[in-house]
């Protein structure tokens, strides 16, 4: 592992009177980023954008121990220039890097896809690049989908999720301040994803209608909603979701939060029509359901069972 220098304002980058201060003094940054303790190994998943390249860049200032890495979807024909990006990157930081290959194939939830490979290939506790923006996208996301609070709390901030108090203003500055020349994917002004026509359309819009910059207001209502959405799971964890009679008699809110919990898969849980027919079930209305990428759930003397 190559040892780091640490980086302080104004190192190889541009007169910083050439920039609001508030976005290019990187302790202010630091200060409202939720890193662990100097020392710790971390992972950070390095697209090449402003926002992972700054991700990379503040973790360095924090004294971490930095491992990048940057998975190669293989989806456009530029990706080879993503990665050199990548690699550029991580080498004007002075961390080590990992490239990555994922296959994917064009077809039907492409971005559902890529992104479950890019955790895998990333790994479980690795450090993301989404900022507030991307918080207030995920909200509005969430609300188009009927996703009910869990998928309202959206990004839960902490470790994983170091810089989502920072804006693409400040990530995209501090790149300029360091010198770091990072990429802009151009898919993500293509307008058949729903995520870009939320940013590109539909926030300036909510913020032309409320006369205001709406991010910060989506993002409190995460949190907000985020803090009631624990105290329920908390509640629901006492509820046996195996147990027909506990499940059909709890509080319907309750209920559903424990069918979600028990048929959760690798961190995705259940979509809301097949908890409910997993309640109907409980509830006598039917022997049994299917749910998708969960399988066959019956019920059998009051005991509901994965068939």
């Amino acid at each position: 592992m190559v040892r780091r220098a640490r980086w302080s304002p104004g190192l190889d980058g541009p007169d910083e009177t050439m920039l609001p201060s508030s976005t290019v003094v990187i302790d202010d940054l630091i200060s409202r980023c939720t890193f662990p303790p100097a020392g710790t190994t971390v992972t950070c998943a390095l697209s090449g954008g402003p926002d992972s390249a700054a991700l990379v860049a503040l973790a360095v200032h924090a004294d971490l121990d930095v491992t990048a890495v940057h998975v190669d979807h293989g989806l456009r024909a530029s990706s080879s220039v993503d990665v050199a990006a990548a690699e550029r990157i991580a080498d004007r930081l002075g961390v080590a890097v990992r490239i990555e290959r994922a296959s994917i194939d064009h077809g039907s939830n492409l971005e559902a896809r890529a992104r479950t490979a890019r955790h895998a290939l990333i790994g479980p506790e690795a450090m993301w690049g989404h900022t507030a923006d991307d918080q207030a996208e995920t909200v509005l996301l969430a609300l188009l989908r009927g996703s009910g609070s869990t998928g309202v709390s959206a990004i839960a901030p902490g470790h994983r999720h170091p810089i989502l108090a920072l804006r693409r203003t400040d990530t995209h500055a501090l790149c300029t301040h360091l010198g770091l020349d990072p990429v802009l994917d151009p898919t993500n002004a293509d307008p058949r994803f729903l995520r870009n026509r939320v940013r590109d359309e539909l926030l300036p819009l909510m913020a032309d209608l409320a006369r205001r910059d709406v991010a910060p207001l989506l993002a409190r209502t995460a949190d907000l909603v985020r803090d009631d959405d624990r105290l329920l799971d908390e509640q629901a964890e006492s509820i046996d979701p195996t147990d027909a009679r506990a499940l059909a008699m709890a509080p319907v809110s309750l209920a559903r939060r424990a069918v979600r919990q028990w048929l959760t898969v690798d961190g995705y849980p259940p979509d809301s029509a097949g908890v409910e027919r997993v309640l109907d079930v409980a509830r006598g209305v039917d022997v049994a359901c299917e749910v998708a990428g969960v399988g066959r759930i019956e019920r059998s003397h009051q005991t509901l069972r994965r068939a």
